[in-house]
């Protein structure tokens, strides 16, 4: 049947966080890496080491308010939850705690169980405790060795989570100029980023210091504990390989097999990542309009994808000036626009929705469907209230990385970044402002993943990930040093799932095996 008019919002609203939660993709422009670690250069001792963690009390849980569907068995997967308690300060041990929220199901064999799986979906900002579920399906087969484990890493969700603005203040806050062009629009623009900031410090400032990756990598750690594990197994996905990567350089000789899916460039600092991105949004961009050229009549843009990608460019500058209706009450404004469209070409799933929302906004003069796109990225529910994922998002990433751009910077980057995308290279370098005037000072540059004595982590890369390009694939490859690498030639951010069974054979070889692929291999 289809949808009115007024119910086809809410029909694309609950698409689209379905898929969402699945492909688990939240941008990280202003993730940083690092050139100082803490842990000793032998690799397996850091701070905390030598911690015994509380016991876990699991209870069974409606995970998140959802149930989700068996992929093999049927019937529903059952959830049980539990909080672990974790230093604020890992140097003050018997300070402070933070109750780190747990989320698991049981494996299904039980004589072949290997131990418990620890999940990161990425951000960071991401909730596990959320993200789990929905996406628990695509993982049955490694359910039959492996309890699967996931957590809200400290300072999201429901670990202390961040929250900088109120929902009303983060509306305005996201809808607000994100391409300033005059001095005006620029002071408007770092006075919004400066409100958000110090949001953060009122509301969050006792654990703002404490919840960068070298501590949540620390968490891990006590969580393999608490499970009653001798070896971490661990898949992460996006920013979730930057954290596995910092947990193995801090506790090389505890990794047991540890799957990177995504993987963060480590040897960028937040300008290359920040550029890296804005090239991969554009790739993934061009393929989109191609991919709707080739559709004729049901392409909004016409038959031609540059002529596409241009009528992109002059309804973002449209809207810079005179934003359009969408929700009631709400509009699209440029930077609504400017992140929904981001958020869908994380995934040929999305393409779809996106060639929907463009043309409500070509032909219909309609914000709705963009505008449902942008505030998924943003983290707002259809009641109007945000999740902590992008007030952590930035938390975390200020509380990582060390560069501060100022105005000046930016725009002498600005030239770059546009010949990179005329479509995202504004927005993506003003973006880089996002920690100006935070107050505590970040960890590094560049994170440090070396892991000689660490066992092999396979890592996965797509060659046109928008979000994490794939030159970083390699790149994380050799900075572990025990990286082995799976290319999987394709759209999207991360590869593992039923729509690509050759990198899910693989890995799940290693994982349930320990079987590594061959240098080199290629799916797609």
């Amino acid at each position: 049947m289809a949808s009115t008019p007024s119910t086809r919002g809410a029909t694309v609203q609950r698409t689209v966080r379905a898929r969402l939660l699945i492909a688990v993709t939240v941008l990280s422009a202003v993730a940083g890496g690092c050139a100082n670690s803490s842990s000793d250069k032998d690799g397996g001792q850091d701070s905390g080491a030598d911690i015994k963690p509380a016991e876990l009390t699991w209870k069974s849980c409606e995970a998140g308010g959802q149930t989700a569907p068996s992929g093999q068995g049927g019937g529903e997967i059952k959830w049980e939850c539990a909080k672990l308690p974790v230093p604020v300060d890992y140097d003050k041990p018997d300070g402070d705690k933070i109750d780190l929220a747990l989320i698991r199901t049981r494996a299904t064999g039980k004589k072949d169980r290997i131990g418990s799986l620890i999940y990161n979906f990425g951000g960071p900002g991401g909730s596990g405790v959320d993200t789990l579920p929905a996406a628990a399906p695509q993982y049955d087969n490694l359910r039959t060795r492996y309890d699967l484990v996931s957590f809200d890493p400290r300072g999201v969700g429901k670990s202390e989570g961040v929250r900088c603005l109120g929902d009303k203040q983060l509306d305005t806050y996201f809808a607000a100029d994100n391409t300033p062009n005059s001095e005006a629009e620029e002071k408007a623009y770092f006075d919004n980023i400066r409100k958000f900031n110090s949001g953060c410090e009122d509301n969050a400032g006792k654990i703002l210091p404490h919840i960068g990756t070298e501590n949540a990598a620390r968490d891990i750690d006590l969580l393999r504990k608490a499970v009653g594990d001798d070896k971490t197994y661990y898949f992460g996905t996006s920013y979730g390989t930057e954290l596995g990567g910092v947990y193995a350089h801090q506790f090389q000789k505890k990794v047991g097999r540890a799957v990177f899916d995504a993987p963060v460039d480590p040897t960028q600092d937040s300008l290359g990542r920040s550029l890296g991105q804005t090239k991969g949004f554009q790739l993934a961009l061009e393929n989109f309009t191609k991919d709707c050229a080739a559709k004729g009549e049901e392409c909004p843009l016409g038959e031609d994808p540059e002529e596409g990608e241009k009528k992109i460019a002059d309804l973002l500058a449209q809207l810079d000036k005179k934003p359009m209706p969408a929700a009631p009450g709400r509009k699209l404004t440029e930077s609504f626009a400017s992140a929904g469209i981001a958020q869908a070409l994380y995934s040929k799933d999305f393409w779809p929705i996106l060639r929907e929302g463009l043309e409500e906004a070509l032909v219909d003069d309609s914000g709705r469907t963009l505008l449902a796109l942008g505030d998924l990225l943003n983290g707002r529910e259809r009641d109007g209230h945000y999740s902590t994922m992008q007030s952590s998002f930035v938390a975390i990433g200020c509380a990582d990385s060390s560069e501060r751009p100022d105005a000046g910077e930016i725009k002498d980057k600005l030239p770059e970044f546009k010949k990179a995308s005329p479509v995202f290279g504004e927005f993506m370098a003003w973006s880089m402002g996002s920690c100006t005037d935070w107050p505590v000072k970040g960890a590094w540059k560049k994170p440090d993943v070396s892991a000689k004595d660490s066992a092999p982590i396979v890592v996965v890369g797509t060659t046109n990930d928008p979000a994490t390009p794939f030159a970083g694939t390699k790149h994380m490859v050799d900075a572990l040093g025990v990286g082995h690498q799976i290319t999987n030639k394709g759209e999207g951010h991360g590869a593992y799932g039923p729509s690509n069974p050759c990198v899910t054979r693989a890995v799940d070889a290693y994982l349930l095996e320990g079987r590594t692929p061959k240098d080199g291999k290629t799916c797609g």
